[in-house]
């Protein structure tokens, strides 16, 4: 297999507030290179680095919004978020658990703070991910998958150099539990010191990382600090990660949807005559109805 570049690595932006309760850097959709259409299907990345939240009695976190056309996909790392939408689902996310939720035709949803992490305080690591649908499935049903840790298929790997978590796709012959409508791989590479590992995806793959925790050589070449977000060519397959120190590292890869893409705020169609539609349905309260 032929090695994949690394074309970019791309420092965490200027931090912003999503609602009270999430500290974001946005690398997607952003300025270099970074667009929608790079990055198909990986349409928004908003990763909460690691920020301390005093103890609140009120939850903080983003009141009840909409969405449609696409999925969300929220990793926690430190914390605990609480959530609840208009189909009458709610549930935790747990420190190391996954949700992957599709929005499909249209759906409400809130998040905050989960109230025993609120009282007590600390640290709060998260990324949302949103992974685009194609034209026939914009509207399918929405549904959720709670994928908690003990869930998530863990690939041990050589010498004791780590373990990477299978959300979705496979990795050394390992599906992992997320399932999705088109070909999406996404891995948590939670390397030990020294440990190293392997990993190969389709050239024509959009395929990138986010290094969560630690320091990292990218092909024993590139060095990249946590934080920090890698954009790879898609001129080959092959990719190694070499950990300095203790490590974290997201990884992300998917096959492109090579269709018109149209978006405004929570909703992400093909056409503009699709997004008008979206938003007067939202008005209209066809998307259910929740309160925070």
């Amino acid at each position: 297999m032929k090695t994949r570049s690394v074309e970019a690595v791309l420092a965490p932006r200027e931090p912003h507030f999503v609602g009270d309760g999430f500290r974001v850097h946005n690398f997607i959709p952003s300025g270099f290179r970074l667009d929608m259409e790079r990055m198909t299907p990986f349409i928004m990345l908003d990763y909460g680095s690691k920020y301390y939240f005093p103890p609140a009695l009120k939850p903080k976190g983003v009141g009840v919004h909409p969405h449609r056309g696409f999925e969300t996909v929220t990793l926690a790392y430190k914390g605990k978020v609480a959530h609840r939408d208009s189909a009458g689902n709610s549930g935790i996310i747990e420190e190391g658990d996954v949700q992957w939720m599709t929005a499909g035709s249209g759906i409400l949803h809130n998040e905050f703070h989960e109230e025993s992490f609120s009282r007590k305080g600390g640290d709060f690591q998260m990324v949302q991910l949103w992974v685009n649908l194609p034209a026939k499935d914009k509207m399918a049903k929405p549904k959720y998958q709670a994928i908690t840790n003990t869930q998530i298929k863990k690939v041990q790997l050589p010498d004791g150099g780590g373990v990477v978590e299978v959300i979705a796709g496979q990795y050394k012959g390992i599906t992992g539990s997320a399932t999705t409508f088109t070909p999406v791989c996404l891995y948590n590479v939670r390397l030990n010191e020294n440990g190293k590992a392997s990993l190969a995806f389709p050239s024509e793959f959009n395929t990138g990382l986010l290094v969560i925790e630690g320091r990292i050589q990218i092909n024993k070449n590139e060095i990249v600090h946590a934080d920090h977000f890698v954009l790879f060519q898609n001129n080959g397959e092959e990719f190694t990660i070499d950990a300095f120190e203790k490590s974290v590292v997201l990884v992300l890869s998917g096959q492109p949807i090579n269709e018109p893409i149209a978006a405004q705020g929570p909703f992400v169609m093909n056409t503009q005559e699709e997004l008008v539609q979206a938003i007067g349905d939202f008005h209209a309260g066809k998307f259910g109805q929740l309160q925070d």
